[in-house]
């Protein structure tokens, strides 16, 4: 894996560090660039956000820019800027609570619950807008993708480790440092660091599918995936529940943070969907998107006969056996920039 871009490839790549320590921003960024993608997925794995992520790169790149200077080269660039950031992360995740799911806080609602709130005091876990990661490893020792890495259930998995152990398994079969690197970029010992990584294999293999999403995407054809998500959201468009339902599987769940409330099983997704969304709220119109190496679909609300479509959602589909086997409705319009969507759409097509 290139550790930095063509031009300043080999015997550039020297010369642009050595420019960037006496004071060129541009040759800082020259730099960076080219590892600017993969350092915020990592952070987004750390944070469990993308708006965290956002705000942990910067604060990584300005201490790393600013400590530059002490950069002596006995490492490469991207093993230094990546313990930047995982620093940043670690002191973020010692600063609050793990992001979670509403599945991770009570038992599943057998009946639509219709005045249901946002349950502000959590700190939920977002969507992640996957339009530049690339489906290979990040490195050749690499355990998982970089896409599989930021699937919904790993990263939801992610949030129950302790911050060291997320690093560690991160920066391990994510990133593919070593034992030894991992141990000198965390300032711990090489035994910590494999201890670590025990008990969070542990921790993610109980929570995370055996067959990811990249594997079950590659065991859909293109045709049965475009009639998944265009069938979901013709569904919601056409207020049908039958042919929503036909495309669930029976043990499905849906789940729509920030409300706390969440469903499973083909009687409780079908009874909200009647209940609630499809013939209480309005009308809506839908945009395909990818969100978190998984197929999603962006949905816009309109309350009125006149409005516009406003921005309502991201519903993140995970997929088993050619059906939808769980549906994450991120609630809220500020997830939509981050993927390049408009916030609001027009009447009419």
């Amino acid at each position: 894996m290139s550790l930095v871009s063509p031009r300043v490839a080999d015997g550039a790549a020297g010369a642009a560090l050595d420019r960037a320590r006496a004071g060129d921003q541009d040759a800082f960024a020259e730099l960076v660039a080219p590892l600017r993608r993969e350092l915020h997925a990592h952070c987004y794995r750390m944070l469990g956000s993308a708006h965290d992520a956002d705000d942990a790169l910067q604060e990584a790149l300005l201490r790393a820019w600013r400590g530059l200077p002490r950069f002596e080269g006995r490492s490469s660039v991207r093993s230094w800027l990546y313990t930047v950031a995982t620093r940043t992360c670690l002191d973020v995740v010692a600063g609050r609570g793990r992001r979670a799911l509403p599945v991770d806080l009570g038992p599943s609602s057998d009946r639509a619950v219709l005045d249901g709130v946002p349950a502000g005091h959590v700190a939920w876990l977002g969507p992640y807008p996957d339009g530049g990661l690339t489906g290979g490893p990040a490195a050749p020792d690499a355990r998982y993708e970089q896409r599989e890495a930021v699937e919904l259930a790993f990263v939801a998995a992610l949030q129950h480790l302790p911050g060291n152990q997320r690093a560690a398994l991160l920066l391990f079969e994510v990133l593919g440092f070593s034992a030894a690197e991992i141990a000198a970029m965390m300032r711990t010992s090489v035994t910590s660091v494999n201890s670590a990584l025990a008990r969070a294999r542990r921790l993610v293999a109980d929570r995370v599918p055996p067959a990811s999403q990249q594997q079950t995407l590659r065991s859909i054809d293109d045709a049965r995936l475009r009639e998944i998500v265009t069938g979901y959201a013709t569904a919601l468009e056409n207020g049908d529940t039958e042919a929503l339902v036909a495309l669930l599987t029976e043990d499905v769940t849906w789940s729509m943070p920030p409300l706390p409330h969440w469903y499973r099983g083909l009687a409780a997704v079908g009874d909200f969907a009647r209940e609630l969304p499809m013939t209480r709220c309005g009308s809506w119109q839908h945009r395909t998107t990818s969100a978190n190496g998984q197929p999603a679909v962006a949905s816009y609300l309109r309350t009125d006969d006149v409005g516009a479509y406003r921005a309502w959602s991201i519903n993140v589909l995970t997929l088993r056996d050619g059906r939808i086997d769980a549906i994450t409705s991120f609630l809220g319009a500020e997830h939509f920039p981050g993927f390049g969507l408009p916030d609001s759409l027009p009447t009419h097509r």
